[in-house]
């Protein structure tokens, strides 16, 4: 007999869920509709809270499309009013039995006896318990001075109750956009993105925002954090200091509105007997494939199972119950990761291949099913031949692999020759340079026997680099050492790279024109620049002189460790920049054990003190670097440079680029700024972290393998690309495939047609417009057809490793 039977003064229920989101919604009503005895739990005096508080008219999306809804709740995508009026329809319509105001503070017993109290004293019992309770009572604050100020608010309720207003909108998610759109209609918005690109959003919402802040309706920060808020007594009321790319900042604002997520409720949550994985703030229970945590008999859906959106909670309060009642359904996103997963296997079933995942692959092991689930939807998994290549060195890719099985061989050079291959085992992962810094690959990678990978797109990654402390944790650690072996010390032992790390290792990140350290500081310790670029200075006769620039992959500031001297330079960062710092008692202890790499690194020093030296000596030299970088060189990977010492103004460029582009030239000759003879024309700069890139709502912008920034057929001609690029080399021209070009050869040699570039525009308003570029010609065997063209040699493309030999080289006065 059991506990039930024993206790019939208490109500019981076979199924008790607590919290009336959309998961709980849907597990109830799914238990209504079978007849079967439950209760749902809500704390509230209204059902779904978490829509409840969404601002006033918000739209609500059903992403994923793909996936099919299983609810006998309706669900579509709409205003929140009415998706709440849809559902309180719904809870009426199959007389579901939800207690409101119960909030329920314990949970006793053990699986088919389970006692719930609620915090008014009252007592159920349920044999089965789901838990769908959210997250919206652990809201993230800022985490800055001021962040509890009265006009510092991390909930919108009705957007239109704010009218004229400056509003600052701290976050990059779905919240956020949201917020910023609804207030934009009235008041100025200005949103504050720590990262670069809109990575963890739905992609209705990027398209919204980004179309917003296209047409100058929001004004976005990126890459930029706030400070502090400090309250002014006036009008403004606020002053919203922020660390950007180009130095700090500060917004005069009369609010700020900060959406930056929640975490779970974890005191609560372990009172049930819940266990969490780790420690850190952002871990969410394990859970089996049946939503089942480690209390037998107790379920967790929702954001609490890991931060699922609404359709995929509705379904998963449907397959829950069913799950409880003892019955057995496929997911709804099963056909589909059946379909991703037959490539590699025909006979696995898809539990099979996760599990697969999960034990192989000890990155993902800090993702629950679910999550487990969501990400494999976005990635894919490989089987490559033995010998196939994944990808070469100095390839422009971002793709980022874990090894489920195998090996994958990187290629070993010494001094720019082969020497071999050595082996990376299953349950490692590499390409984590391409997604930290945008730099070229540092090795050719090729299948080794049984190989067997997961290829996670960049989006993805980003978004769960974002949201899991764990995996961000674990690929910088990886990324530190394998980028210290790479540029600093390819010739230490195993042991002496471990003791380099664990000697205490910090990554900082610096905004553009920010300072590392200054000449003269004491040596802190060796940089080792992991994303963008620096320049080195020194004061000469009272004034600043750049000596010498270095981008991603080098090493600074190892002079004053070796020398134990104060710093001999300033090094500042160029543009948004990223430095591995290694501890100086660690480093000096390391290399005075090992001479042979301080043979290499004193080297590396004199070779670095005779540069200086020329630098120094040169007349001016500092101007010609700084006004190289001024024009984008610090993020670039290929710079078009003219020498006008040498430029005869015949166009040939201009005309040759049009006549490869379709009658459209991608750069302008006159345009653009020039330094003594140097002359940096209009076009593009093909940047590390193209700026074009993430603002691209059909995804129409790509690079190749070679480096080449260019754009597909998929372009809509929404001009996102246009307006972020920070150099203007991105247009939207006519696109007419009915319109015959002339080409250069037949314009030059026969004088036939009107000039490339130069002839009668098509006047239809009917005819779409393209965003255009410099494409490098990277589908022409020759190369640049600006520079082929150029009859005195004074166009050339120029990378930034080779900008200074370059600048060296000319005769600059």
């Amino acid at each position: 007999m059991s506990n039930f039977d024993n206790r019939t003064e208490f109500r019981w229920y076979k199924i008790g869920i607590i919290g009336s989101g959309p998961a709980g919604l849907s597990a109830a009503a799914h238990a209504a509709e079978l007849g079967v005895s439950h209760i749902l739990f809500e704390a509230e005096d209204h059902a779904s809270n978490t829509i409840y508080k969404y601002q006033k008219g918000k739209h609500v999306m059903a992403e994923p499309g793909i996936l099919p809804l299983r609810s006998p709740m309706a669900f579509k995508e709409g205003k929140r009013e009415e998706i709440l009026g849809a559902w309180d329809e719904g809870l009426a319509k199959h007389k579901v039995n939800i207690k409101y105001n119960s909030e329920v503070v314990a949970i006793e017993g053990t699986d088919n006896s389970f006692q719930v109290k609620t915090k008014s004293g009252e007592s159920f019992f349920c044999r089965k318990l789901i838990l769908a309770i959210g997250l919206q009572g652990n809201i993230r604050k800022l985490g800055t001075p001021g962040e509890n100020l009265e006009q510092v608010q991390y909930q919108l309720d009705d957007p239109k109750a704010y009218e004229d207003e400056t509003i600052v909108v701290v976050g990059a998610g779905d919240a956020a956009i949201e917020n910023a759109i609804a207030l934009a209609e009235q008041n100025r918005v200005i949103m504050i993105n720590r990262n670069e690109e809109f990575a963890r959003c739905k992609e209705g919402n990027l398209t919204l925002v980004l179309s917003a802040i296209k047409d100058g309706k929001i004004e976005c920060k990126y890459g930029s954090a706030p400070t502090n808020v400090e309250a002014t007594g006036g009008d403004p009321p606020l002053k919203f200091s922020i660390k950007t790319p180009d130095g700090p900042d500060v917004i005069e604002a009369h609010r700020v509105i900060a959406r930056l997520g929640a975490t779970p409720p974890r005191k609560l949550v372990e009172g049930f007997g819940i266990k969490f994985p780790r420690p850190d703030p952002t871990a969410i229970p394990e859970l089996t494939d049946k939503y089942e945590s480690n209390v037998p008999g107790i379920y967790i859906i929702g954001a609490l199972g890991g931060y699922p959106l609404i359709k995929q909670a509705m379904n998963q309060g449907y397959e829950t119950v069913e799950y409880a009642l003892g019955k057995f359904i496929e997911p709804a996103d099963e056909p589909l990761l059946a379909n991703k997963f037959a490539s590699y296997s025909k006979t696995l079933k898809v539990s099979q291949v996760l599990d697969m995942i999960h034990e192989s692959v000890p990155l993902l092991k800090t993702l629950n099913r679910l999550q487990l689930r969501e990400f494999m939807l976005e990635s894919d998994l490989r089987s490559p031949k033995q010998g196939e290549v994944v990808f070469q060195r100095n390839d422009y890719t971002n793709s980022f692999y874990m090894i489920v099985a195998g090996t994958v061989e990187v290629e070993s050079l010494e001094d720019g020759k082969h020497k071999g291959w050595f082996p990376l085992p299953a349950g490692t992962f590499f390409g984590e340079l391409g997604l930290i810094s945008g730099r070229r690959r540092s090795s050719t990678c090729r299948a080794g026997p049984g190989c067997v990978l997961i290829e996670a797109p960049r989006r993805p990654m980003l978004k769960l680099v974002a949201s899991q402390d764990a995996v961000r944790k674990q690929i910088d650690e990886v990324f530190l050492q394998r980028a210290i072996r790479t540029y600093l010390a390819p010739m230490l032992p195993q042991a002496e790279l471990d003791e380099l790390v664990a000697g205490g290792v910090q990554v900082k990140r610096y905004g553009g024109g920010e300072i590392l350290f200054k000449e003269g500081d004491p040596p802190d310790g060796v940089y080792l620049i992991r994303r963008g670029s620096v320049m080195i200075s020194r004061t000469i006769a009272g004034r600043e002189v750049v000596l010498s620039y270095l981008s991603a992959g080098n090493y600074v500031g190892e002079m004053a460790l070796l020398t134990d001297q104060p710093r001999s330079a300033t090094v500042k960062a160029a543009v948004t920049t990223e430095a591995v710092i290694l501890d100086s008692a660690t480093f000096k202890r390391v290399v005075g054990r090992n001479p042979k790499w301080r043979e290499e690194m004193e080297s590396r020093f004199l070779d670095r003190l005779r540069m200086n030296a020329a630098m120094e000596s040169a007349p001016d030299p500092g101007n010609i670097i700084s006004f190289l970088l001024a024009q984008g060189v610090g993020e670039a990977t290929d710079v078009l440079l003219i020498d006008e010492s040498l430029c005869v103004r015949c166009d040939n460029c201009e005309k040759a680029c049009a006549d490869v582009h379709d009658g459209t030239s991608r750069l302008s000759r006159e345009a653009g700024p020039t330094f003594a003879q140097i002359h940096v024309p209009t076009s593009c700069r093909h940047c590390e972290h193209p700026h074009c890139m993430k603002d691209c709502p059909p995804d129409a912008i790509h690079r190749s393998p070679n480096g080449e920034v260019y754009m597909n057929d998929t372009c809509i001609g929404c001009g996102n690309c246009e307006k972020n690029c920070p150099y203007g080399v991105i247009q939207l021209a006519p696109v007419d495939p009915k319109r015959k070009r002339p080409s250069l050869f037949s314009w030059l040699v026969l004088g036939m047609g009107p000039e490339p570039g130069r002839e009668p525009k098509p006047k239809s308003k009917d005819i779409p417009k393209k965003a255009v570029k410099c494409d490098m010609c990277k589908d022409l065997p020759g190369g640049a057809a600006c520079v082929r063209a150029c009859p005195t040699g004074a166009a050339l493309r120029v990378s930034p490793e080779s900008f200074l030999r370059y600048t060296e080289s000319s005769d600059v006065e």
